[in-house]
C-alpha cells in the first residue's frame, strides 16, 4: 500500500508546478485542453497532504514534503530547471548581479569553526583589519561555535550601512588573541573582471569569472587600458571555472571582439514566439589583436558562447581542454509568495549552427561536465574560414593541455590547512614580501616548512595504496589472498607513505601551492593571480603563442606540438 501510495505521490509532481505557475499556462491552448486532468490530480494532491497532515500517525513537516516533491519533480526534467524559494532569493540575486550586502570576505568550515579565508581588497572586512586566518568567535553577540559556515554567512550579511560586531580569535607567534571589530556592512559587488594587467613579453591577460551585470563593460574596459594605453601585442581571455550567467553579457563580450551585426547565438525552445537571434550591437574595441580564449570543463553555459562564437568567427585561439557542455537556456519565472521558478525555456546554437548542449546531459563526469562523446554522434560544422568544428557536447579547444594533477602529499595538505595555517605564520613572522609575480620561497623556507610540518597530523594514501587495496580485496573475493599474504605485505610496507621523502619528491608543486597562499596574505586575490603566471603551464603556452606568430597560427590549425 505504501509504496502503491509513493508512486501515486511521484505521478502527481508533475502537476505541482501548476498549482505555483497557473497563470503563466493559462495561456496556451494544450493545456487548455487538459486543465481539467491538471485540475483533477492538483485536487488529489492537495487531498494527500491534509490527509497526511490530519491523520499519519508522526507529526509530518508539510513544507519540507511538498519542497521535497517539487524538487524531485524538476529533477526528472534536467539539472538546471529550479525552484527558488522565497528564503533563497538573496543567494539567486548574487548569482544574477554579483550583488549583497556584507562584509566582503570568504568565509570556510574548519571542524567546529568558522574561519575567515579571503578579505576582498577594498570591502569593509580587509578595511577594518579582518585577516585570513581569524577565526569567528560571535556575530553581534551570538557564539558561532558549532554553526555551519552557511548559517553564519547569513548572520554576516544584511542591508548596507547596517552596523556589526564581529569577534575573531586571531592566530599568534605564541597562540592567539580576541579582537573584536564593528564594522559597517556596504553593498558588495564581485567584480566579473577580477583582474587584468600585462603580464611577460608585452602580452596583455583578463580574468572573467562570472557573467552578471556589466561584465561586458568591464571586459571592454580592460581590452582599452590593455590595447590602446599598455599597446600590449597580444591577449589571453580566462574562462576557466566560470560557470555562466546572462546571455546578454555574453553578447556584449563577444562584440569587444567582432565586427557589428554579427550573430553570436540563436535559442530555440517549445514557444516559438520566444525563438531570437542575437547579433552584436555595437562596433568592437578590438578585431586584429591576437587572442588566446582558456577554457576547461568547469567553463559552461555563457562562457561556451563567448569561446565558441569566437572560435566560430575564427577570432581566438581557444587552449586548455573541452568545456561543461551546457547550452540550455533558462528563463527566471515568477511564482506566488516571492518565489521563483528557473526553468529551462530553450537550447543555444552558436554561428557555426552547432548546438554545445550535451547529447545526454543525465551521464556526466564526475564534476558535471560532458564525459567523452562517440565521433560517430557528432555532426561536423565549419568555422568562418572553413575549420572543421563539432558539436555533441562543449567546446573542444583548438590545442587540447593536460588536465593539472598534484599528488596525494599536496592534496591533503590543502585538504588539512597545511598551506593555511603555514601561511597566517608567515605573515606574522614576515612583514613584507616581494611582488607577487616575482614571489618564491627560497630552499631554506621550503625546509623550514618541512620542519614545521613535523608537529602536524596529515596522514594520507597514495594511489598506489589505493590500487593495492583494491587488489587485497579482489584477491580475498577470489580465494587468492592466502597464498600472496607476505607478497602483499613486503609490497606494502614499500609503498607506505614517506612523508619527508615525498615531500621532496613533490616538490615544486606543494612549494606552488605554498607560495601562492602566502601571497594572498600580502596582496589579496590580485596577488594570487599575478603568482599563478610563475607556474601555470596553459598561460605559458598561450604567452608562447602571442609571442610567436608561427605557433600562433599551429594552433588555430591544431598542428601545435610542445
Amino acid at each position: 500500500m505504501l509504496s502503491r501510495l509513493k508512486n501515486s505521490f511521484r505521478r502527481l509532481k508533475l502537476w505541482m508546478i501548476v498549482l505555483l505557475t497557473g497563470t503563466v499556462f493559462l495561456s496556451f491552448k494544450a493545456v487548455d485542453d487538459n486543465y481539467f486532468e491538471i485540475s483533477r490530480n492538483l485536487d488529489i494532491y492537495t487531498t494527500i497532504l491534509r490527509e497526511l497532515s490530519v491523520y499519519y500517525v508522526d507529526p509530518i513537516n508539510t513544507e519540507a514534503m511538498v519542497r521535497e516533491s517539487i524538487d524531485d519533480m524538476l529533477e526528472s526534467l534536467d539539472p538546471y530547471t529550479t525552484f527558488i524559494p522565497e528564503s533563497e532569493a538573496d543567494d539567486y540575486r548574487f548569482m544574477t548581479t554579483g550583488q549583497y550586502g556584507g562584509i566582503g570576505a570568504l568565509i570556510g568550515q574548519r571542524d567546529n569553526d568558522v574561519i575567515i579565508t579571503d578579505p576582498y581588497e577594498g570591502f569593509p572586512a580587509q578595511k577594518s583589519g579582518l585577516m585570513a586566518g581569524d577565526v569567528i568567535v560571535s556575530i553581534d553577540g551570538k557564539k558561532t561555535k558549532g554553526l555551519r559556515y552557511d548559517e553564519v554567512s547569513k548572520m554576516l550579511k544584511g542591508s548596507p550601512k547596517t552596523n556589526i560586531s564581529i569577534v575573531v580569535a586571531r592566530p599568534t607567534l605564541t597562540g592567539s588573541e580576541t579582537i573584536t571589530k564593528t564594522l559597517s556592512r556596504e553593498e558588495i559587488q564581485i567584480k566579473n573582471v577580477p583582474y587584468y594587467g600585462v603580464i611577460e613579453n608585452n602580452v596583455g591577460y583578463i580574468r572573467l569569472s562570472s557573467f552578471t551585470d556589466d561584465a561586458g563593460q568591464e571586459v571592454k574596459d580592460a581590452v582599452k587600458e590593455l590595447t590602446e594605453k599598455k599597446k600590449v601585442s597580444g591577449l589571453i581571455l580566462d574562462l576557466r571555472g566560470n560557470p555562466g550567467g546572462l546571455l546578454n553579457e555574453a553578447i556584449n563580450i563577444v562584440n569587444v571582439f567582432v565586427d557589428k551585426g554579427q550573430e553570436v547565438v540563436s535559442t530555440r525552445g517549445k514557444v516559438k514566439d520566444w525563438d531570437k537571434i542575437y547579433k552584436t550591437l555595437n562596433n568592437p574595441v578590438d578585431t586584429k589583436t591576437p587572442l588566446v580564449v582558456l577554457v576547461n570543463s568547469g567553463s559552461a553555459s555563457a562562457s561556451e558562447i563567448v569561446s565558441g562564437s569566437l572560435q566560430d568567427f575564427d577570432r581566438a585561439a581557444i587552449v586548455g581542454q573541452r568545456t561543461f557542455g551546457k547550452g540550455l537556456v533558462q528563463t527566471t519565472r515568477p511564482l506566488a509568495y516571492n518565489a521563483q521558478l528557473k526553468v529551462t525555456t530553450a537550447k543555444y546554437y552558436i554561428p557555426s549552427g552547432r548546438c554545445i548542449q550535451a547529447l545526454d546531459y543525465t551521464h556526466r563526469n564526475p564534476d558535471g561536465s560532458v564525459g567523452k562523446v562517440p565521433d560517430s554522434l557528432m555532426s561536423e560544422f565549419k568555422t568562418k574560414n572553413g575549420r572543421k568544428v563539432y558539436d555533441g557536447g562543449g567546446i573542444n579547444p583548438d590545442y587540447t593541455t593536460s588536465i593539472v594533477t598534484y599528488s596525494s602529499i599536496a592534496q591533503t595538505l590543502a585538504l588539512k590547512y597545511m598551506y593555511f595555517d603555514y601561511a597566517t605564520l608567515y605573515r606574522l613572522k614576515n612583514p613584507t614580501i616581494k611582488p607577487a609575480k616575482d614571489f618564491v620561497l627560497t630552499d631554506a623556507e621550503y625546509n623550514d616548512f618541512i620542519s614545521w610540518l613535523n608537529s602536524k597530523e596529515y596522514d594520507y594514501v597514495t594511489d598506489s595504496e589505493r590500487q593495492l587495496d583494491i587488489l587485497k580485496e579482489k584477491a580475498e573475493k577470489e580465494n587468492y589472498y592466502a597464498s600472496i599474504k607476505d607478497d602483499y605485505e613486503a609490497v606494502k610496507n614499500k609503498l607506505k607513505s614517506d612523508k619527508n621523502a615525498d615531500l621532496q619528491l613533490h616538490k615544486q608543486e606543494i612549494k606552488w601551492l605554498l607560495e601562492n597562499e602566502i601571497v594572498s596574505r600580502y596582496y589579496y586575490q590580485d596577488g594570487r593571480t599575478e603568482n599563478s603566471f610563475l607556474s601555470d603551464p596553459e598561460i605559458k603556452t598561450a604567452v608562447r603563442a602571442l609571442k610567436d606568430p608561427a605557433v600562433y597560427t599551429s594552433i588555430m590549425n591544431r598542428s601545435f606540438k610542445e
